[in-house]
């Protein structure tokens, strides 16, 4: 049994674009290896979290729709414009979470189904241009116990990102649990702000010491 709350994908209309950035080299050439093997999935960021405790699943839709609210990069799409790949940025991203419910069965098949489940939710395809590309499951276990499953593409996330992001889940949680708004600070950047940077850094003579020192490393490698 699934249910889930808020929309699947956000339409046009809902997707509100803010600006077309420039990619860092990394997300530029992730969106490369999409287009390379489109049906790989190599590159999807997957993480599953056992909790215990009755779960607020509205507090816990509202902890996400904070986050993406706060991480522009939650809320960023890539399209090619002029021939180059874009960080789409929307203003805002409706947040779903698929719950699954495995009270139904026997206890003795719920803990069989987990394993499953796991793998079946991190694995889809995420679509660069459409989004979002991220997803969040909670496969509930019983009343004092869930497994919240969060997946991500590579180009907007990475292990750091993990860390970072259950801390704030944490305090968003603990915050609409008990019905206060949560406390954290303001970013002072985005990762847009990062790859603008990078892209005004490495030109010039520092591109070219860069090139230099690659060319030399790979000289007289096979062709292929």
């Amino acid at each position: 049994m699934a249910l889930v709350m808020g929309a699947t994908n956000p339409t046009n209309d809902a997707v509100n674009e803010i600006y077309a950035f420039p990619t860092s080299y990394a997300q530029q050439r992730l969106w490369f290896l999409r287009h390379f093997e489109p049906e790989s999935t190599a590159y999807n960021v997957p993480a599953a979290f056992r909790l215990t405790g009755t779960i607020n699943i509205t507090a816990l839709k509202n902890s996400f729709s904070e986050i993406v609210r706060r991480h522009e990069t939650l809320r960023t799409t890539f399209s090619l414009r002029d021939g180059e790949p874009k960080q789409i940025i929307a203003s805002t991203v409706p947040v779903a979470i698929t719950v699954i419910d495995l009270r139904p069965l026997r206890q003795s098949d719920r803990e069989g189904e987990i394993p499953r489940l796991i793998a079946e939710e991190m694995k889809p395809r995420f679509d660069l241009e459409k989004g979002p590309l991220f997803q969040v499951s909670l496969v509930l276990i019983n009343d004092n116990e869930a497994v919240l499953i969060i997946n991500m593409h590579h180009i907007i996330s990475d292990g750091w990102s993990i860390p970072i992001l259950f801390r704030e889940i944490a305090v968003c949680y603990e915050a609409f649990s008990t019905n206060v708004a949560p406390v954290l600070p303001e970013l002072p950047i985005q990762y847009a702000d990062y790859a603008i940077w990078q892209r005004g850094w490495l030109q010039g003579h520092i591109l070219e010491e860069q090139v230099s020192y690659w060319q030399k490393q790979l000289d007289g490698i096979p062709a292929v």
